[in-house]
């Protein structure tokens, strides 16, 4: 009788899954006294506890069982038409309720895609640096991935333009997420946004547009979504509620006007789940239906992240070593920092024992190929540890090359 070993008991594709370095670095700051610029984590303080919890009684009152039964694959028509209704008052553009996917959180939204585009060794175009949830959700499907340069306006289109000229095979997509990128905190510049999508029309490329940041801009003035170009090139637009409510609740959606990718995708999610959960839907759109409140609430949250930018920013030029830089970014929960000559993985070991961590950046880098960079998370920690960790953070950058 022939012995199966093991590793022969799972699917080939299980090979390529990596472990997230953010979901095992958040074992560690499990320790009270460890402060933490690692997890991606919006400020739990700022949770509408109270509201949600008056939501969700006006909700049972007024659906009762149905809050609580199967419902259908796209969503509750009520957080369907709210999703379509505010991306059209945010962009000033038009768009159809019809054209709305409810999805379990972005990284659902991102494995969908992955699911309907990618056959093992298919090629996707991605920043250089880029999300890293985003690699792993393509990970699982064996893909490949080719790399655009960015700089401090974002993706930069001639290399996009290189990229696309030279592949073979052809990629299947390009995701970008354009709004205070994760990890790094750009944003991709108004007159870089047209250029990418006519460049993605040119070869035919179909784009993710992940922006999952884009409400939480804190300073000048919003920039056109990708999605909003009149382009024969289909874009997909990935937004979340998980930044401007509560990631608990795992509400996100996707966009496709492009009606076979939008079949697909719910083809693909009916075998993976069947449905979002229809309680939190439900509870969603009834708070965020009252649009005076639910913009109040956003734009505290944008005010709390802004100061605690700033204090980041000035801690870090009071700090870090003079070769050390950093971006100042507008919006969202993270900024991006580059130590010449530190291997930051090994940075990380040193600053875990002074108690405080972050995300090393060869993490973002799909080929691993970048080690003097690291990701700080400035919407989950006080202005007072901010200030106290990014004092420790310089130690140990001294203590590394002492």
């Amino acid at each position: 009788m022939a012995i199966i070993s093991r590793a022969a008991k799972f699917a080939a594709r299980t090979a390529h899954l990596r472990a997230s370095t953010i979901r095992e670095m958040l074992k560690v700051t499990q320790q009270p006294e460890v402060i933490s610029f690692g997890g991606g984590l919006p400020a739990p303080e700022l949770f509408p506890t109270g509201a949600i919890a008056r939501a969700t009684q006006r909700v049972m009152e007024r659906y009762g069982a149905a809050a609580l039964q199967y419902s259908v694959t796209e969503g509750i028509p009520e957080m369907r038409t709210w999703v379509a209704e505010r991306l059209g008052r945010r962009s000033g553009c038009a768009f159809d309720a019809a054209t709305v996917t409810i999805v379990n959180g972005s990284q659902q939204g991102l494995d969908l895609l992955g699911k309907v585009f990618l056959d093992p060794g298919d090629h996707v175009v991605l920043e250089d640096p880029a999300y890293l949830g985003a690699i792993q959700a393509f990970d699982a499907y064996q893909s490949r991935y080719l790399t655009v340069d960015t700089d401090d306006e974002g993706l930069i289109p001639d290399s996009l333009e290189r990229v696309l000229e030279r592949a073979d095979p052809f990629p299947k997509f390009l995701y970008v997420v354009p709004n205070f990128s994760n990890p790094t905190g750009r944003t991709l510049s108004r007159g870089r946004r047209e250029k990418v999508v006519r460049i993605c029309e040119h070869f035919g490329l179909p784009i993710i547009e992940d922006d999952p940041y884009g409400e939480l801009r804190f300073e000048g003035e919003d920039l056109p979504s990708l999605i909003t170009y009149d382009t024969s090139a289909p874009v997909m637009y990935l937004g979340t509620g998980s930044k401007i409510m509560a990631p608990g609740m795992r509400i996100a959606w996707l966009v496709i006007p492009d009606a076979e990718i939008r079949e697909k995708v719910v083809l693909a999610k009916q075998g993976a789940d069947l449905h979002s959960g229809t309680l939190t839907q439900y509870i969603f759109s009834e708070y965020a239906s009252d649009g005076h409140s639910f913009d109040a609430h956003v734009a505290r949250i944008a005010r709390t992240y802004a100061a605690r930018q700033g204090v980041m920013s000035d801690a870090l030029a009071e700090a870090m070593p003079a070769d050390v830089a950093f971006t100042r970014p507008k919006g969202g929960m993270f900024l991006w920092v580059t130590v010449p000559g530190i291997d930051t993985t090994e940075l990380l070991r040193i600053s875990a024992e002074m108690k405080v961590v972050f995300v090393p950046g060869v993490n973002f880098y799909p080929h691993r190929n970048v080690h003097d960079g690291m990701r700080l998370n400035f919407s989950n920690a006080t202005e007072k540890n901010i200030r106290v960790g990014v004092e420790r953070l310089g130690h140990a950058i001294k203590m590394y090359g002492g």
